[in-house]
């Protein structure tokens, strides 16, 4: 009997175990099916990611054929004006020659812009290229992880890291240079009284859109992209066009120190540093520009500025390097858009032209670029707000640069990391400068 007792008793201590373990079973098996299920369904949305990146590839090696093709239509279009230009002038003789030569000049401006211009984008397609080959290749090691759990960690950090915008190149030159043949022919009989200053005239004409030899560019978006989202507001929303930006040291000047991985430059005049000689090099303004083009979509990236005359902003790539001109400083021309820090108030700065702004000093600036939409924006971030500097309303033709002048000794300027919270404002006694 007590035998009885004592194995009745153990049967009630083991009868609860043996079910909790069914139960656990259970669970886990449906665990299982659900992770397979979900693997089997981002297994197929995989399959379509790598035709999709394939279709991409396909449209990017054609684009960069396009503006190979795009370089001899620019030297033939611009040889066709060429000869229009010396059979008006050869009727004048010596007394247009030097007529002559300042029109050629010009023609031969506007042919290295618009090859310069070409370049910038062959080389942003080349490196999107690059990129995209890597893609594929992350998308062929995610296809042969086994492990479920690990393979939709890996998917899923490889599709918040895809892009969907992509460029289509169209190429239309002749009727743009028309505008340049009319003026010339049309002139003749009036060039012997306007070699002074047919030269300005020209100058003037081909400041018109009509008149460009350009590269024109679309990008090809998915009909489900095709509404644009509204202007970002909060930090948040910038924080969606994220890029992450370093200083190129193949552009630094001498004077430029480079730390923290190229994330930080400080200007150490009198002291050069052994750089090698580069046709990159910036050779008398104390610049470098990022190695990061931007183009055809939305960027937000921020930096620290300490010391009055900083200046941080966007240039094109064909910004001259060696001279000693204001063309060649990211204030002083047309295709560079910048924000001064002076010590008092920030200025903003474009075609040499000046512009004083009421701004409260910030010691850390957000750089919103909408490509599409022809914007450069400059905030000053805070803890709890985004305070609007300057709005630029840019002509955006070919991919742009953040481009950094440091003017004066001890200046220094440093990438955010965009994980590091802005840190809270400076007491009033202390917000003399950044």
């Amino acid at each position: 009997v007590v035998m009885e007792g004592q194995s009745h008793k153990l049967q009630k201590r083991v009868v609860p175990s043996r079910e909790a373990a069914l139960f656990q079973k259970g669970d886990l098996e449906e665990e299982n099916m659900a992770a397979l299920v979900q693997a089997v369904k981002s297994q197929a949305e995989l399959r379509d990611t790598q035709l999709e990146l394939e279709r991409k590839l396909r449209l990017n090696e054609n684009a960069i054929a396009r503006l190979q093709a795009n370089h001899k239509s620019v030297l033939l279009s611009v040889s066709e004006v060429k000869v229009v230009v010396e059979e008006q002038f050869g009727e004048l003789l010596a007394a247009m020659r030097k007529a002559q030569a300042d029109v050629m000049l010009l023609l031969e401006e506007k042919e290295q812009a618009a090859l310069s211009q070409a370049n910038g984008i062959k080389t942003h397609l080349e490196h999107r290229g690059a990129q995209m080959e890597k893609s594929r290749q992350e998308l062929e090691r995610i296809a042969a992880i086994s492990n479920t759990v690990l393979f939709l960690e890996e998917y899923c950090k490889f599709k918040n890291t895809e892009g969907n915008a992509f460029p289509s190149v169209y190429i239309g030159l002749k009727d743009k240079l028309s505008g340049i043949r009319r003026v010339i022919t049309d002139s003749m009989a009036h060039l012997i009284q306007l070699l002074q200053n047919y030269k300005e005239k020209l100058q003037d004409f081909c400041k018109e859109e009509e008149c460009g030899i350009s590269t024109q560019v679309s990008a090809v978006v998915e009909r489900k992209y095709w509404t644009s989202k509204p202007e970002p507001s909060t930090r948040q929303q910038f924080l969606q066009y994220a890029c992450d930006i370093s200083f190129d040291p193949d552009t630094a000047h001498r004077y430029l120190r480079l730390q923290e991985d190229n994330r930080k430059v400080t200007n150490t005049t009198p002291w050069e540093h052994p750089y090698p000689d580069l046709p990159s090099r910036f050779v008398h303004w104390r610049q470098v520009l990022s190695p990061q083009s931007l183009y055809l979509h939305r960027y937000y990236f921020e930096v620290e500025i300490s010391g009055a005359g900083t200046y941080v902003g966007l240039t094109c790539k064909g910004i001259d390097r060696k001279g000693e001109e204001r063309n060649g400083c990211i204030s002083g021309n047309n295709f560079s858009w910048s924000l001064h820090w002076n010590g008092k108030e920030f200025t903003a700065w474009h075609s040499d032209t000046e512009t004083p702004l009421k701004a409260s000093p910030f010691r850390r600036l957000g750089i919103y670029v909408d490509f599409p939409g022809g914007i450069l924006s400059f905030y000053g971030v805070e803890p709890d707000a985004m305070t609007l500097i300057h709005k630029f309303e840019c002509k955006f033709s070919e991919p742009v640069y953040p481009a950094f002048w440091l003017s004066k000794k001890e200046n220094a300027i440093r990438v955010v990391d965009l994980g590091e919270e802005p840190e809270k404002p400076m007491p009033a006694s202390a917000e003399a400068a950044p």
